[in-house]
């Protein structure tokens, strides 16, 4: 799929080549047995990512061993390796960082805020090249790739202003003649560990908060999105060297950042049982943290609902990244008055959904590697074994393309005859993969939907504002959305309850989690406060 690891690049930022201009020549697109699809250019730029990590010099070549091989998930061939970084290597990280830290909190608000516009500016830039590494290395159709990116520029033009928005407050005294009031500092170095669903977003819904409170970041990719992470860094040249790193490696890699005395916060995305690990090292040292972890999303649609409109909707809030997003649909839950109608709508996009290779024109990719696709596999036998019926998909597709013959594939599957004392209704399923539950009322509707360990989003179809209303009451989740599946705002709050995780990511409430509150008590006067001071008077006394 790519040149082979050992590239004669030179591992410096300067050598990711530029992005394709949009009239890019015939040499840089024909698909050929060494490319098979993509770009020229980037698959010379991962070639020059491989084995690398991004740190206050730039692209520079990680010095402990090789620990992965990257995949390309809709053919299984090694596109690169990931090396691990030795722990001196991590150390001079956090130290640059730290330096880089107290240079960028001296400069003004207004010039940081410039800044991070700027290097917004530059990922523009490298949108399409970006967009095609992250389709290559995950799996994930060039158009959500594509929109991915454009996320994570909006998240740093909305961070860069709102982070000179306020720094602080002035309060009523409760003294005559005193000043009081707080601001707003930054924590510090902020590490932040990502998964590979969504990379590049999930960096700057986190980073670029913390950049505009005036911290440093250290990040932290996944072992899956590692190379997508990488070419993402020649953004952030513009600020301070080493005010943004990247730092792959293994679990000893995360520990050490994690535990590290000289990294002030910890923003953790990915499984329950490593969000644990995170939460408990972060407590070992009162570290604050922010963990998004898991989620089995309900979508609810009740009889008065359209549902032409709600088919269309649940199919896309079931399958967006083939299933593999923390907010995706996963139970799907449908009044028996209108189920067969409904079904029969939902069937039928199910079965139109376009599966190959993410840089053809298809809805669905492959998955992102074999552990996952292995993982859900083994769900889906469950539930079956359980009673379960798979009345759509269930198995690889049939592709032509002999050059995707070992991709990591699985058809978008659809269980039914679902009940809440099988497995699957308290798992996460992360795959391509929906189960549908029948339920007779909206009562049961919403005990259905607040069963799950995890709390994260829930869905609403309906016309009535009774259900409407009690559902934005009753269903125990961080978000809700009633006829708009899965739509994010960079101004307002992401984040879930129970086991979906702890703390908010966007909005005010994200800025605040990357900032210290001071509260200051000035009295110019110098005023004694006898009041409460000693001697106590004695006519206060028992």
């Amino acid at each position: 799929m790519m040149l082979s690891a050992k590239s004669s690049h030179p591992l410096t930022a300067t050598s990711i080549p530029s992005p394709l201009p949009s009239n890019s020549s015939k040499e840089n697109t024909t698909m050929n047995t060494t490319l098979h699809r993509g770009s020229r250019v980037a698959h010379d730029t991962m070639a020059a990512l491989t084995n690398s990590y991004f740190g206050k010099n730039g692209l520079a070549k990680a010095g402990d061993e090789t620990f992965a091989d990257v995949l390309n998930p809709s053919t299984a061939e090694v596109i690169g390796s990931l090396s691990d970084l030795t722990e001196k290597q991590v150390d001079d990280v956090v130290r640059d960082a730290n330096a880089a830290q107290r240079e960028w909190y001296a400069l003004s608000a207004l010039d940081r805020a410039e800044l991070i516009h700027e290097a917004g500016r530059r990922v523009r830039a490298d949108q399409r090249l970006i967009a095609e590494i992250l389709s290559t290395e995950t799996g994930k159709p060039f158009k959500e790739s594509f929109d991915e990116v454009s996320w994570a520029i909006t998240a740093m033009d909305y961070f860069a202003e709102v982070g000179r928005h306020a720094i602080g407050t002035v309060q009523g005294p409760a003294t005559a003649g005193q000043l009081h009031y707080t601001i707003k500092e930054p924590m510090g170095t902020a590490v932040i560990i990502l998964p590979a669903n969504y990379p590049i977003v999930l960096s700057m819904w986190t980073g670029a908060a913390a950049l505009a409170a005036g911290n440093a970041i250290i990040i932290k990719p996944s072992e899956w999105a590692t190379l997508t992470t990488l070419a993402f860094m020649r953004a952030f040249e513009v600020l301070p060297a080493g005010l943004v790193q990247c730092v792959p490696g293994t679990a000893r890699t995360s520990s050490q950042l994690v535990s590290h005395a000289d990294t002030h916060q910890v923003s953790f995305t990915g499984s329950v049982p490593t969000g644990r690990i995170v939460a408990k090292a972060c407590a070992d040292t009162f570290k604050p943290f922010i963990i998004e972890a898991s989620g089995s999303d309900p979508f609810i649609v009740m009889p008065s609902a359209n549902l032409d409109v709600a088919a269309r909707g649940a199919a896309f809030a079931a399958f967006i990244n083939g299933g593999q997003v923390c907010t995706s649909t996963e139970k799907l839950i449908v009044h028996t008055d209108i189920y067969d109608e409904f079904m029969g709508k939902f069937r039928k996009h199910i079965a139109a959904l376009r599966v190959g290779h993410p840089l053809d024109k298809v809805d669905v990719g492959p998955m992102e590697n074999g552990r996952e696709l292995a993982r859900v596999t083994r769900i889906l036998e469950r539930a079956i074994e359980q009673g379960a019926q798979v009345t759509l998909g269930g198995k690889r597709p049939a592709i032509a393309d002999e050059s995707l013959a070992n991709g990591f594939f699985l058809e978008p599957t659809i269980l039914e005859g679902m009940t809440r004392d099988m497995d699957i209704y308290m798992q996460e399923i992360f795959g391509p993969a929906v189960a549908v539950y029948r339920v007779s009322s909206f009562d049961e509707a919403l005990d259905l939907a607040n069963g799950s360990p995890f709390g994260l989003g829930a869905n609403l179809y309906s016309a009535d504002i009774a259900e409407i209303d009690r559902a934005n009451q009753e269903l125990i989740a961080g978000m809700v959305w009633i006829n708009a599946p899965l739509l994010d705002n960079d101004a307002g709050p992401f984040g879930g309850r129970k086991m979906s995780g702890i703390g908010r990511q966007l909005g005010a409430e994200g800025l605040d989690t990357f900032r210290h509150t001071k509260f200051i008590i000035v009295d110019a006067k110098q005023s004694e406060q006898n009041f409460w001071w000693f001697p106590y008077d004695d006519s206060e006394a028992f």
